[in-house]
C-alpha cells in the first residue's frame, strides 16, 4: 500500500474519558480526552467525536488506543481505532439525559444531534451569553468565559438581558 502525507501527520495516543458539552442550542456533543501527544506542531488532549453517530460508526470506546489528525489542519479527530490494541474495553453508552440539567434527550427526525430540551439548561444560559458577549456579536470586551461563570456564580445574571441590569456596585465585590 502506498504511504501518504495524511499518514505522517497521524500519532497514536490513549482516550481517557469521553466528556459531554452542551452548546448553546442544545446540542449535546461528545469529546474525547486523550492522553496529551504531539500531532503536526501541537500537544493534543482532546478531540471532537462530533455526535453519538461518529462515535458508534468508528466503534470508539474509553481506553482505546486511536490514530488522531488534525482535520483541515486544525481541529483534531480520531481517524481510526487501533483494533489490534484493544483489550476489553466497553461499547459506549449513548447518555439519555442532559449532563447538567437532567432533562431528557430528543433527537430530532433526520437529525445526527442530540438536543436538551430544558430552555432553562445552565449550558445553553451559559452558551448564549458567551456567544453574545463574542467578537462575532455584540464584542465586549473583557466578558470572556471566565467573567461569564463569575456572573452566573454571583446570581447577577441568568441570560444576556440580565447584563443590560448590572451596575458597577454590582461588579465590585467581583
Amino acid at each position: 500500500t502506498p504511504v501518504t502525507e495524511d499518514a505522517f501527520m497521524m500519532e497514536e495516543t490513549v482516550i481517557e474519558e469521553i466528556k459531554l458539552q452542551v452548546g448553546r442550542t442544545g446540542q449535546v456533543t461528545p469529546l474525547a480526552i486523550v492522553t496529551p501527544v504531539r500531532v503536526a506542531g501541537s500537544t493534543i488532549s482532546k478531540c471532537t467525536l462530533h455526535n453519538f453517530d461518529y462515535i458508534k460508526e468508528k466503534d470508539i470506546r474509553v481506553g482505546d488506543t486511536v490514530k488522531i489528525r488534525k482535520a483541515g489542519d486544525v481541529i483534531p479527530e480520531i481517524a481510526t481505532v487501533v483494533m489490534s490494541k484493544r483489550d476489553k474495553q466497553q461499547e459506549y453508552i449513548v447518555p439519555t439525559v442532559c449532563p447538567v440539567c437532567g432533562e431528557i434527550l430528543e433527537k430530532e427526525d433526520g437529525q445526527v444531534a442530540l438536543r436538551c430540551t430544558n430552555s432553562e439548561c445552565g449550558a445553553q444560559s451559559f452558551r448564549a451569553i458567551e456567544h453574545f458577549a463574542s467578537r462575532e456579536a455584540m464584542d465586549i470586551d473583557g466578558l470572556g468565559s471566565a467573567n461569564i461563570k463569575a456572573l452566573i456564580d454571583a446570581n447577577l445574571i441568568s441570560s444576556a438581558a440580565d447584563l443590560y441590569d448590572l451596575t458597577a456596585e454590582d461588579l465590585l465585590p467581583l
